[in-house]
């Protein structure tokens, strides 16, 4: 009101004023109605109060009057039955320490007078394994001390028993090992199950284990002394025989004895026994691999091998090759190679005495390999890092410790790597020294072929079948390590020794480059080219099946209910200890992926040199001669003109378009079909890739280089035309081959459209709508492609 400047605010405040008045006075008056409901309220409260007051006086004096009485009464017969409770227990427990003191006075006695005049020695061990159930605690009690003893056994349960236990312990151990002395097994059987019973189980365990110790050992010495006694009648797999024998005979002793120690001595207790078995095992297999080394002269051999030259395989890598006269043959052995293998014969490495070694190792790799499964298998359960529940097997820490396994390592494993490598270097060697080419090859198509397809060399197969050989006899030895050395090697030599070889013999002695400028280059070079790249090719499909055929899923884990066993010759059967077969299978496949990535990366160098130098420079000049007669810018009284002598000269119905085609189709087959026929069909397949994917291009530039020069009648013409080509190109079902083209015929498409449909394309490129056609022509080269034929219009 203080800041009011005129009658109109002052009425305004006023106004407001009313307002806040009428406002105020709507709350007071609805807080004045409710104070009514609030009294009420109160009152209900009040009366509420006083019911509960008089309810908890009520109930108050029940409490006093009836259930302190009942509670008291409770607790009285509560404390009455918790001390018959107690009482009870003390005389049940001094019942079983009467029970107790009675049966270990029963026993004491029992084992004095057992062992005794009577001497029967299980009724006394039975006795001790009766008071060795009894509490430790009755047993050395002040009751046991003044009950048990006897005028005729006045000494302490404790120290009675104590002794019992000992002169049985002395007495078992005398009569078992003249038992053993004997060769009596029933007298060996009778005494090693009454060990457990007097609580000395270690001490039977332990000299069971000598006894069948002793035996292992004497066989093994006599199986190895048969064979070295007086002849030396140790060729062929003596020893791998002999190591077998060992391991079969510690196999027999676990499966056959394993039930009677378990069943005296508790599940698992067989391990123990196994364990000085082994330590056994350590000892004679070494004798028997050292004794092997020796008469074999493995160190002698590993010296030979390392300092063998391989001096083809070397000189077929020296910068300067010797001048070879003639068409180049690997089938016929130059005087130095023939020199060269009179050397390594004086060298005094004989190659089938190194296989036959690589035989003999494989068989004892294996044998050890079946013989640690057995012993997981067996000990699964029992083993300290072994998981029950995992399916894959580990091996006991015995075995992975053991010095058998190191001795295997050292002199079994590391050589059977260095002799492979060497045998299949050799094998390389060997099979370039007498390579041979197939014979009676011609790119002339009236010619037949002699031999059947493919045409390789025949290095190849020979090599080829080594590696097989190579990768069985390493799966076969069911040892990771072997697998983890072998295989890589094979691979680095595939790599340098056998692609190295088939690339310098593309690039020294088969180049196809011609002698004179604008020529092709000689057949025979051809040919011998061409078989090289199908060399690689063949030895490629010959990795992949190899890897292939072990390593096939559905071979390896069948764990399917109708057939859950794995198959004999899948990965997991030959490897089932933990991430061994997970292993093995990447190493085989690294070997198939590294070996296919040099020799495909070979193999498509060589098809470039193929096109580049002998199809190239004939497939421009196809292209020109065939559409040497056909003007797509002559009108159609000009085009009759052209067309009139060549009807005259093919005849009627040949117009110049049909001979046109007619000429492309004898000039491509007169291109292709000499390759074709000497070519493997995978290596064909990237050559005629390679060629119409060039083709396609000089296409193009063709059809650009009518830009503004044809009409709208030519343009549909030269869309047949180029049809046609392509038909003749692709056909045999090579349909994948179109796509090389696309380009081609988009542009045709583009320039022999209708206006609306041109028009449709034009709106979907501006709205971005898919037209339904996958372009490969820009908008930019559509637009060019639709000019080539509206400039003229």
């Amino acid at each position: 009101m203080e800041g009011a400047a005129s009658t109109e605010q002052i009425k305004a405040t006023l106004a407001e004023l009313s307002e806040r008045e009428a406002s105020v006075t709507d709350r007071l008056d609805a807080l004045v109605a409710s104070q009514n409901n609030l009294r009420q309220s109160m009152a209900r409260l009040d009366i509420l109060r006083v019911n509960v007051a008089s309810q908890a006086v009520s109930i108050r004096s029940i409490s006093n009057g009836i259930l302190s009485t009942a509670s008291a009464t409770a607790q009285k017969i509560s404390g009455a039955v918790s001390r018959l409770d107690l009482e009870q227990a003390r005389v049940k427990g001094t019942l079983d320490v009467v029970e107790q003191v009675a049966e270990l006075k029963t026993c004491v006695l029992g084992v004095t007078g057992s062992m005794g005049a009577a001497q029967d020695w299980e009724a006394a061990a039975a006795y001790l394994n009766r008071a060795s159930r009894i509490l430790p605690e009755v047993v050395k009690g002040s009751f046991a001390e003044k009950i048990v003893p006897t005028s005729e056994v006045p000494d302490a349960p404790k120290v009675t028993l104590e002794e019992a236990a000992e002169s049985l312990r002395v007495l078992f151990l005398r009569e078992f090992e003249k038992a053993a002395e004997e060769k009596n097994g029933a007298r060996v059987t009778r005494f090693f199950k009454l060990f457990p019973l007097i609580g000395k189980p270690e001490v039977g365990l332990d000299v069971y284990g000598r006894y069948v110790c002793q035996g292992v050992a004497t066989r093994a010495r006599n199986s190895l002394n048969d064979g070295t006694a007086g002849s030396l009648n140790t060729e062929g797999f003596f020893y791998a025989n002999a190591m077998t024998k060992l391991f079969e005979h510690i196999a027999q002793i676990t499966e056959q004895h394993g039930g009677l120690v378990e069943l005296h001595y508790g599940p698992g207790r067989m391990l123990r026994v196994v364990e000085r078995l082994q330590m056994e095992a350590d000892i004679q297999g070494g004798i028997i691999i050292d004794t092997w080394s020796d008469h074999r002269s493995i160190d002698r051999k590993l010296t030979d091998i390392k300092s063998y030259a391989f001096t083809f395989l070397v000189q077929s890598f020296l910068p300067t090759q010797p001048a070879r006269g003639g068409t180049p043959r690997a089938g016929s052995p130059s005087k130095g190679a023939i020199g060269d293998s009179r050397s390594q014969r004086e060298e005094g490495i004989d190659t089938k005495e190194i296989d036959t070694l690589l035989n003999e190792m494989t068989v004892m790799a294996a044998r050890w390999s079946l013989y640690c499964r057995f012993i997981a298998l067996r000990f699964k359960e029992s083993s300290p890092n072994q998981n029950p529940d995992d399916e894959m097997l580990r091996l006991p820490c015995f075995i992975e410790e053991c010095g058998l396994k190191r001795k295997i390592t050292e002199r079994l494993m590391t050589p059977v790597n260095s002799m492979t490598t060497f045998i299949l270097r050799r094998a390389v060697e060997r099979a370039f020294q007498l390579d041979e080419q197939p014979l009676g090859l011609s790119l002339n198509p009236s010619k037949p072929l002699q031999p059947s397809p493919p045409y390789v060399c025949s290095a190849v197969d020979d090599v080829m079948y080594v590696v097989n050989q190579i990768v069985e006899r390493s799966l076969a030895t069911s040892q990771r390590q072997i697998i983890s050395s072998v295989i890589p090697s094979v691979a680095r030599v595939l790599d340098s020794d056998f692609i190295g070889m088939i690339q310098r013999k593309m690039r020294d002695e088969s180049y196809p480059k011609a002698a004179i400028q604008g020529a092709l280059p000689p057949e025979n070079t051809i040919i011998a080219f061409l078989v090289l790249i199908n060399d690689l090719d063949l030895a490629n499909d010959y990795v992949r099946r190899i890897v292939q055929s072990r390593v096939d899923s559905q071979q390896e884990v069948r764990s399917s209910a109708e057939e859950p066993a794995t198959s004999p010759r899948s990965l997991v059967s030959l490897y089932p200890f933990a991430g061994d077969a997970f292993y093995v299978r990447n190493a085989l496949m690294s070997l198939q992926q590294n070996f296919e990535a040099k020799a495909s990366e070979l193999i498509g160098d060589g098809v470039y040199v193929v096109f580049k130098n002998v199809v190239k420079p004939r497939l421009r000049p196809l292209l020109s001669d065939a559409l040497r007669n056909i003007d797509y810018q002559m009108n159609d009284n000009e085009v009759d003109d052209v067309e009139r002598p060549i009807e005259e000269d093919n005849g009627p119905g040949h117009p110049a378009e049909e001979a046109a085609q007619s000429q492309f189709q004898r000039g491509w087959d007169a291109l292709t079909k000499p390759i074709a026929r000497i070519f493997s069909e995978g290596n064909f397949e990237r050559l005629l890739f390679t060629i119409i994917s060039y083709l396609a291009e000089i296409l193009e530039k063709r059809i650009w280089s009518y830009y503004g020069r044809i009409n709208d009648l030519r343009a549909i013409r030269l869309e047949r035309d180029i049809a046609n080509l392509i038909n003749i190109v692709v056909r045999g079902g090579r349909y994948g081959l179109r796509n090389a083209f696309v380009r081609c015929t988009q542009i045709c498409l583009v320039m022999n459209m209708e206006e609306d449909e041109w028009a449709e394309i034009q709106a979907s490129d501006t709205t971005n709508i898919n037209s339904g056609l996958e372009w490969k022509l820009d908008a930019d080269e559509r637009l060019r492609a639709r000019a080539v034929v509206q400039s003229v219009k």
